[in-house]
């Protein structure tokens, strides 16, 4: 049986952390970083840190245990990825930094993030994932990788072959524990934790905080450095939020054929809730001599893989896709979001919106909203607390 604490006991019924660290940097040149270091971070694209950068690079630098409640689309990838790339020893070939995450596409996500914001510092990130070569990972990691991002299965096989080594591990980080424990991983990366050095620095981040995740921190880490980035801090500035009010279901299809002639759009996503609807929706546009590219969770994952390159690349610009997306897919050239329909769970809603417009760049979402969606249009209003407007006729803008 697993005693929690009093306080631990107030954070499940919150379902929120109780944070104990306030000290707020709001530069990153405040931040003490490597010059080569912050050279990647201004070529990224990013101006100012966000919310939850701002907060939790310097514990994370100063070698804390830190532990983040925290949404996507909020910067938390670059929040440690960052505060990796500061504590590398160059000098060092082997691992020092292991990340562990729930899929095979967010560890690819947050590989292309260490290498783009390490350019400057010429380092090396490996994505060791499930359902790849295992020669090619091993022959990877035996030339040696400084940082390797993984999913839990793959990663504790390859440390099993002693060709993923622990000597040099200097930080551990685990992305969106809740839902790697909703996987039913947690075996696996307690088998990975006690695998490390004792002194092994160790990072959580995570959106909820369920009983399981508080037991997870008590058993990984000591005297951590809590962090919560509530909903009314979520960067959702730049976001323009639309509606578009359509009286009936049938009538949707139309809208998105007027919005394809009215808008230009550099690059979108079209989210529906389920598979059947993502097929029905393709058939139909494409049937409109529309170009779209369609990804949902029944595809193999190297057909999803694909899939994900031609819209990184930009030679596919609209994808229509279900909730698969919308955590932990980092596109940034997407300008657009469209939900076709409104998400079934309101905290889908801070996933889907922050595919566009992330880390303070510009972007819009535009919801359409049936007589049957008004109640949950303003339930997310409400609970973001934020304002949906509704769309004007003659619009004519790029997005």
């Amino acid at each position: 049986m697993v005693y929690c604490s009093e306080e631990a006991l107030r954070d499940v019924a919150k379902n929120e952390i109780e944070p104990n660290w306030d000290q707020v940097v709001d530069n990153f040149d405040n931040m003490d970083l490597k010059p080569d270091l912050l050279r990647g971070i201004y070529a990224y694209g990013f101006e100012r840190p966000t919310a939850i950068q701002q907060l939790a690079i310097v514990p994370i630098v100063k070698g804390h245990d830190v532990i983040a409640q925290v949404q996507s689309g909020t910067g938390k990838t670059a929040t440690f990825s960052i505060s990796i790339l500061q504590q590398l020893d160059i000098s060092i070939k082997g691992t020092q930094a292991l990340i562990l995450a729930p899929t095979r596409e967010l560890a690819h996500q947050i590989q292309k993030v260490v290498i783009t914001l390490g350019n400057y510092m010429k380092v090396e990130c490996h994505a060791c994932v499930d359902g790849t070569n295992v020669r090619e990972d091993m022959a990877k990691l035996q030339e040696g990788v400084r940082v390797v991002v993984g999913t839990p299965g793959r990663v504790l096989d390859m440390i099993n072959r002693r060709v993923l080594r622990t000597d040099n591990i200097k930080l551990f980080c685990l992305d969106k524990v809740d839902e790697m424990l909703s996987r039913g991983f947690k075996d696996q990366f307690y088998e990975v934790f006690q695998l490390l050095s004792q002194d092994t620095q160790v990072v959580l981040l995570f959106s909820t905080t369920p009983a399981d995740v508080l037991e997870v921190t008590k058993k990984l880490m000591r005297d951590p450095v809590r962090i919560l980035v509530k909903r009314d801090e979520l960067t959702l500035q730049g976001i323009e939020q639309l509606y578009i009010a359509v009286e009936k279901e049938e009538w949707k299809l139309d809208t998105l054929c007027d919005l394809y002639e009215t808008v230009i759009i550099t690059q979108a996503a079209i989210f529906c809730n389920t598979r059947q609807k993502v097929d029905w929706l393709t058939e139909k546009i494409h049937s409109h001599e529309f170009t779209v590219s369609v990804m949902h969770g029944d595809m193999e994952p190297k057909q999803r893989e694909v899939l994900m390159k031609e819209f990184y690349s930009g030679s596919s610009h609209v994808l229509i896709t279900t909730d698969l997306l919308a955590r932990g897919i980092d596109v940034q050239q997407v300008s657009l979001v469209i939900n076709y329909d409104l998400p079934t769970n309101r905290e889908n809603y801070i996933h889907r919106i922050s595919r566009g417009g992330r880390f303070g760049r510009k972007g819009a979402i535009i919801n359409f909203v049936t007589t049957d969606d008004v109640d949950m249009l303003r339930d997310i209003e409400q609970f973001y607390n934020t304002k949906i407007n509704e769309m004007p006729h003659n619009v004519a803008v790029c997005f």
